[in-house]
C-alpha cells in the first residue's frame, strides 16, 4: 500500500527556526511537515488571505514579508513559480536574504533555470549565507503525504546543515554536485516524465481502440517490464478520463521550457522532448492547461 500522510513519521532532529515562502499546491502540505516535525515556522505568501488561513488552520506565524519571515531564521524555504518570482522573494527589496543571519541557508524547491540557482548561491555567500537548489519529485501527493524526492545542489555543508528539515517531507534527499545540480537533475527528471507519459497515452489510447479492456491490460502488463509508476498510478485514472491530480499541463510547459533552453546551451538534442512539449501545447489549446500531465492522452481520443 502507498504511504500516506497518516503512516508519516519524523526522526528527531534539533528543532529549527524556518520561514518558509510560498504556501501553494506543493509548499502549503510541506511547511505543515515542518510543523508536525517539532520545527518553528513561519510563513509568507503574496496571497495574506491564503497565509493567514494556512496559520489559523495550523499554527505557527504569519509575515508579512519574505524578510519579516526570514528575520531569525536558520533556514527560508521558498516554494514559488518561476526565476522571476524567486528572485523577488529572495533578493528583492522586501525579500528573504535582506535579513536573514549569517549562518542562515536557503533552500528553493521551485523548479528553475540553473542560472538563477548559480545567481542566488553567489549572492548568499556574499552575505555570508549558503543556498542550496532543490527541486522536488512526487507532485501534490507526495507533498502531502511527506514523501516527495530532493535533488539538490549547494555545499556539502550547507546541505548537511537542512537535509534533517527537508526529511520532514520527503523520502529521498540527495546531494548532486554544486549549486544549479539539483535543478539540472530536476530537468532529467520531467524529460524521462514526459517521454513516459506520452508513451502510455499512446498505449492506452491504441488499446481502447482496438477494443481491449484497458484496466484488465495495465493489470496484467504492469507485472512485467513496460511496469511503471505512471502505469500504476495514472493508468486507471486516464482510462476513465480523469485528470485531476496535481502537476499541471501549465507548469510541465513552464519545466520543459527550461529543459529545451538549457539542451541549446549544453548542445544537448532533445528532438522527443521539444515533440512532446508541442503535445502539451495541443491541451493547453484545448482549454487543458489546469489538467495534470496526464491528459496527454485527450489529443489522441
Amino acid at each position: 500500500m502507498p504511504m500516506t500522510a497518516a503512516d508519516k513519521t519524523y526522526d528527531p532532529s534539533p528543532a529549527r527556526k524556518v520561514a518558509f515562502i510560498g504556501l501553494g499546491t506543493m509548499g502549503a502540505p510541506m511547511a505543515v511537515h515542518l510543523l508536525r516535525a517539532g520545527h518553528e515556522v513561519t510563513v509568507y505568501n503574496r496571497t495574506a488571505a491564503k497565509a493567514r488561513a494556512w496559520v489559523a488552520e495550523h499554527g505557527g506565524k504569519q509575515a508579512a514579508t519574505p524578510a519579516e519571515a526570514a528575520q531569525g531564521a536558520d533556514i527560508v524555504i521558498t516554494c514559488v513559480g518561476n526565476d522571476d518570482d524567486l528572485r523577488e522573494v529572495v533578493s528583492g527589496p522586501d525579500g528573504a536574504l535582506q535579513t536573514l543571519p549569517k549562518g542562515g541557508v536557503l533552500v528553493d524547491h521551485t523548479t528553475t533555470s540553473a542560472e538563477v540557482a548559480r545567481e542566488l548561491s553567489h549572492l548568499a555567500l556574499e552575505r555570508g549565507c549558503s543556498f542550496v537548489d532543490a527541486p522536488v519529485s512526487g507532485g501534490n501527493l507526495g507533498a502531502i503525504n511527506g514523501v516527495l524526492t530532493v535533488m539538490c545542489g549547494g555545499s556539502a555543508y550547507a546541505f548537511d546543515r537542512v537535509k534533517p528539515v527537508i526529511a520532514a517531507y520527503s523520502r529521498a534527499v540527495t546531494l548532486l554536485g554544486d549549486s544549479g545540480s539539483g535543478q539540472l537533475a530536476k530537468m532529467v527528471n520531467q524529460i524521462c516524465v514526459g517521454g513516459v507519459l506520452q508513451s502510455l497515452a499512446e498505449a492506452l489510447a491504441f488499446g481502447q481502440k482496438a477494443g481491449l479492456d484497458m484496466q484488465q491490460v495495465i493489470e496484467v502488463i504492469s507485472q512485467g517490464a513496460a511496469s511503471s509508476w505512471q502505469m500504476v498510478n495514472r493508468g486507471p485514472t486516464m482510462i476513465k478520463d480523469e485528470f485531476d491530480f496535481g502537476f499541471a499541463v501549465d507548469w510541465m510547459r513552464k519545466d520543459l521550457g527550461l529543459v529545451l533552453e538549457e539542451g541549446r546551451r549544453q548542445g544537448a538534442r532533445l528532438p522527443v522532448t521539444a515533440l512532446i512539449d508541442q503535445f502539451y501545447a495541443d491541451v493547453q489549446a484545448m482549454g487543458g492547461g489546469r489538467l495534470d500531465t496526464s491528459s496527454l492522452i485527450k489529443r489522441l481520443r
